[in-house]
């Protein structure tokens, strides 16, 4: 098409195969649209087109991604407001007629495959590096590992003893992100074969709060149970007031939801190769200095000193 229409807090650009939606800056404008800036939006990507009444004098025009295409809202898991849809252009009632054109449009563009859940990723994730601060740590990500780092301010006796964490993607099968916004807000990676544990935990936290999103694939094996509580399990981060926002948290999490699924589609043989790969000796370093802290603080024992020392070392 080659038409913009511009809205309030954001544009749409409509291309041939696709649609780019620019957001605004402003104070006014959801910081989760800031820190997105853009995104191309293919039209495979849509299952359908809206055009609805709005508030204050206004149209809601918004397209309806196919489950499965948007990282971004697979790891929302429906916890994102309505003002913070990125789907959503808002504009003034009198450019109703505009955008029936536009929805009509965009409707006729739509794939053969819109009413089916798309089989991968088909909106970009947002890019590493990516880091974001926690309550109870620092967490990092380079496109190929997740880094938490712990405050002594914030992290739980149990995280402490475990260390500093670093996660490569491909020992992971999904990531689970609870909004900030909720009561107990986390930000929880799930190792493979931890699947099922996963599941629980969030069928769980279902019963007084929205669904998650583990980002799994296949069939779920039966495994050992992982920690029930986020605050207590070394494979999360927890949310707190001003502490993981939803503009830094959750575009964090979608791009580790978006490596760890093109990670299970590479090569068998490559996925092996970059698991076999040795630990970083400066990262060592870094965690046995750490570990030396704990232990001078008393709260690691001078036998499980010596064995995590054996063990980071070993990974050398």
């Amino acid at each position: 098409m080659g038409d913009v229409l511009a809205g309030i807090q954001a544009t749409w650009e409509f291309d041939t195969d696709s649609v780019l939606i620019r957001f605004e800056r402003g104070i006014r404008t959801p910081r989760l649209f800031q820190s997105l800036r853009e995104r191309r939006v293919p039209h495979t990507a849509l299952s359908s087109v809206t055009l609805t009444p709005g508030k204050r004098g206004t149209v809601v025009l918004r397209a309806v991604p196919r489950p499965g295409a948007d990282p971004l809202l697979e790891a929302a898991a429906g916890q994102l407001k309505d003002g913070c849809d990125p789907y959503r252009l808002v504009l003034p009632a009198e450019r109703e007629t505009l955008a029936e054109y536009y929805a009509d449009e965009l409707r006729a563009r739509l794939g053969p495959d819109a009413g089916e859940p798309a089989e991968r990723f088909l909106v970009a994730a947002p890019e590493a590096p990516m880091r974001f601060k926690a309550y109870d740590g620092r967490a990092s990500f380079d496109g190929d590992r997740i880094s938490f780092r712990w405050f002594w301010t914030g992290a739980s006796s149990q995280k402490w003893k475990a260390g500093d964490q670093t996660f490569p993607v491909t020992e992971l099968s999904g990531v689970e992100w609870r909004s900030p916004e909720a009561f107990e807000g986390y930000l929880r990676l799930v190792p493979r074969g931890l699947e099922s544990a996963g599941a629980a935990a969030a069928e769980g936290a279902g019963s007084g709060g929205p669904a998650l999103c583990t980002g799994t694939a296949g069939s779920v094996q039966p495994v050992a149970a992982r920690p029930t509580r986020a605050d207590e399990d070394p494979a999360a981060v927890i949310f707190g007031l001003g502490y993981g926002p939803v503009h830094e948290s959750l575009p964090f999490a979608a791009a580790v939801l978006e490596s760890v699924r093109s990670k299970q589609s590479a090569p068998a043989a490559t996925t092996a190769l970059a698991a076999t790969g040795r630990r970083d000796p400066a990262d060592i370093a870094e965690r046995i200095h750490h570990l030396g802290e704990l232990h001078r603080a008393g709260l690691v024992t001078d036998e499980e000193f010596s064995a995590k020392k054996a063990q980071l070392l070993a990974e050398l």
